[in-house]
This record gives structure tokens, sequence and C-alpha cells, in this order.
């Protein structure tokens, strides 16, 4: 059906519901002439008469009172289904896949879910704790969560938290037996706690920065962690040296369960960005979630 007749049926509707061509006239925000025209073409098309008019009241004939029994409760139909799509702009729902490191998740993303998940109860969301540099589209994640130099630059990366740095800490039982390293390249005499990452098979080399000058130090150990928080144990319990965010580690630092050493060699770099397909459609769920998320200094 041409969305004209369409048009037609909804001025019929009008005009059989009113009783008058006025009052229709007035819902429509149209001309009374252009309502009359309107429905005499209709009828014309159909060969029935739909309405029968008086100089004092407008009635649907036979043919026009089955019309209106049969498309009036089905136009309310679609009009109802319209109105609930409008209200998942003002409650969005659905879920929402993420992927994020375990530090990520506990530091950046929970504390601001708390409130918009409270806020948004028909939304829900999926945190899945991965190191690896996940593929979000193979594996069907709306987005990633990871630092601002891992991010493909094929994605829209939006920063959801501020700078941050890296410190190498142990505890001062552990530097009671061997004294604090000045310079990263002698990590490789001392026992560190490594991190695995599992896109890239292997060992996480410790990067540091001083002066312009960059270097990536492959360290050796007794212990290997896929999480933050678990390397953080064992550097507290003494089994060496961690390379760990500095938030994680500034109080046990003021507690003094911790020593940090090599700190000039560890600059400030980009914080975590959430970061999804740019070809990706936005649900108004997700919309609402970036946003959320987004870091505002």
């Amino acid at each position: 059906m041409q969305r004209g007749n369409l048009d037609d049926l909804l001025v019929f509707l009008a005009v059989a519901e009113e009783r008058s061509f006025t009052r229709a006239a007035a819902k429509l925000g149209v001309s009374q002439s252009a309502l009359s025209h309107t429905v005499r073409v209709l009828e014309e098309r159909l060969g029935l008469r739909l309405l029968t008019r008086t100089t004092r009241s407008v009635a649907p004939t036979e043919a026009g009172e089955r019309l209106l029994r049969s498309i009036g409760p089905r136009f309310e139909q679609i009009e109802a289904e319209l109105e609930a799509l409008s209200e998942l702009r003002e409650k969005p729902a659905g879920t929402i896949r993420l992927t994020a490191t375990d530090y990520a998740a506990d530091t950046i993303l929970w504390p601001k879910l708390t409130p918009f998940l409270r806020h948004y109860p028909d939304i829900k969301v999926e945190i899945i704790i991965d190191y690896g540099l996940t593929d979000i589209v193979a594996e069907r994640f709306d987005a990633g969560v990871r630092i601002g130099e891992q991010v493909a630059k094929d994605m829209i990366a939006v920063r959801i938290g501020p700078d941050i740095r890296t410190a190498v800490v142990g505890a001062p039982s552990y530097f009671e037996m061997r004294s604090a390293p000045e310079r990263p390249q002698e990590l490789v005499e001392h026992n560190c706690i490594n991190l695995r990452l599992p896109t890239r098979g292997g060992l996480y080399a410790w990067e540091f920065e001083k002066d312009g000058r960059e270097l990536k130090v492959h360290v050796e150990g007794q212990l290997v962690f896929n999480g933050t928080f678990q390397m953080l144990n064992a550097a507290l319990a003494g089994f060496g040296l961690a390379y760990v965010p500095e938030d994680a580690i500034q109080a046990h630092l003021v507690k003094g369960r911790l020593k940090r050493v090599l700190a000039d060699w560890c600059p400030p770099y980009s914080g975590y960005h959430l970061y999804y397909p740019s070809r990706r459609q936005q649900t108004p769920a997700f919309a609402f979630l970036v946003e959320a998320l987004r870091h505002r200094q």
C-alpha cells in the first residue's frame, strides 16, 4: 500500500472517531476543506460511501463503521509500539558486554557503573577480565577497556580515566636481602614478579623512560600471574619486585608495607580508554554508558 493511502485512512479515522470535520481538523492541524477532499478521494477509490454528512453531524455508514472497527485497533497498536520505542530512549535497556583488565574494572569501571546501573535498572553489563588484546568484534564484545596506546587506530577511543604511572615496588623484607636497583638494567639481577599477556604469547616486558630514552626490560622471577592484584599481593609477601599501577600502591607506601624504586624512570602515560568499532551502530543503552564512563577533568 502506498504511503498516501495510509494518510487517507488516518484522516478517515480521525473524522469517524471525532464525528466532526471541525474537531478532526483541529486534531490533525489541517483545514476542514483538506479533510473533506481527502475523505472524498478515499470514497471514490473504494467505490463506497464511508461517512454520512449533514449540516449538523457526521457519522460512519455501515461500510465506514466496518472499516473503523477493523483498522482502528491496528493503528492504535502501531502508535502504542512507537510510543514504547520512544520510551527506550528515555529508559534504555539491553545487555552490554565489556572486556577489561582487573585493575581497570575495579578502579575505573566499577566506581562509575555503580550509580549508572542504579539509574538504569533495565541495562545489564557483563565484564570479562582479560589482559590480552581481545578482538572485540570476533568475540562479540560491545567495547573494550585498555590503555590508550594499546587501542587500534581503526577503533573509536573514549578516554575514561586520567593519565597513570606505573611503579616498581618491593616489600621491606625483600630489600633486607638485596640492594635497591638504581637503573632498569639492574632488574635482571632481581627476583621480579611477571605478568603474562595471552595475546602476545609471552611475558610482559617492563617499560621505562627517562630523558627521552626508552627501555624495555625482560625480567625473571619465581612467580608469574595474569592479574595486577595477584602481583601486588606477592610483592607485599616479599616474593620480589612488582611492576604495578601507581594508584594501587599508595596506601601501602604510606604504611611502610612497600618501598618504591626507579620512580624517575616511570613517567605518566595515557590512561584507560573505552574503545569500540567505528562502524558500530550505537544502541541508546550503549550511548548512555559511554557518556557515563567518559573522563571529565
